[in-house]
């Protein structure tokens, strides 16, 4: 079925609904998991363009990274991370095709109105340039 899934985590009370989800799921089908998380703050915007040092928020971002990838390898699931800058839709559609996954796996956050057109442009984006199959679970609403 799936062999490798890529789930986008926010750092966020979001992947909390998400993260027991692709387990079963993994565990179901013996996926290896490819977790993601695409920095979008200033820094992490131009470091590579500036030459910048790791930003607060990066180093914080690749230290969740590993922690929720510890933690899923506790419970004998193959899982790698991968951390990225800049747009989260671009760099979600990158990574799925160079990494050859096969479903991509996401929360929404329930915005309403005014607010889905300001936050939700990442699934918007991914759900109509993807060419594999998107699994989203709702969070926590806003």
């Amino acid at each position: 079925m799936f062999k490798k899934i890529l789930v986008a985590l926010d750092h966020g009370k979001a992947d909390a609904f998400l993260l027991p989800r692709i387990k079963e799921l993994a565990h179901l089908t013996g996926a290896e998991i490819l977790l993601l998380h695409v920095s979008t703050g200033w820094a992490a915007q131009w470091q590579e363009n500036l030459n910048l040092s790791d930003s607060k928020e990066i180093r914080e971002d690749r230290e969740y990274l590993e922690k929720v990838c510890a933690e899923l390898r506790q419970e004998n699931l193959r899982v790698t991370t991968r951390h990225e800058s800049g747009e989260p839709a671009r760099a979600i559609l990158k990574t799925s095709k160079a990494e050859h996954c096969d479903l991509i796996a996401m929360t929404t956050h329930g915005h309403r109105l005014i607010s889905d057109v300001i936050h939700g442009t990442t699934i918007t984006k991914v759900r109509h340039e993807s060419h594999i199959p998107i699994f989203l679970v709702r969070g926590e609403m806003d």
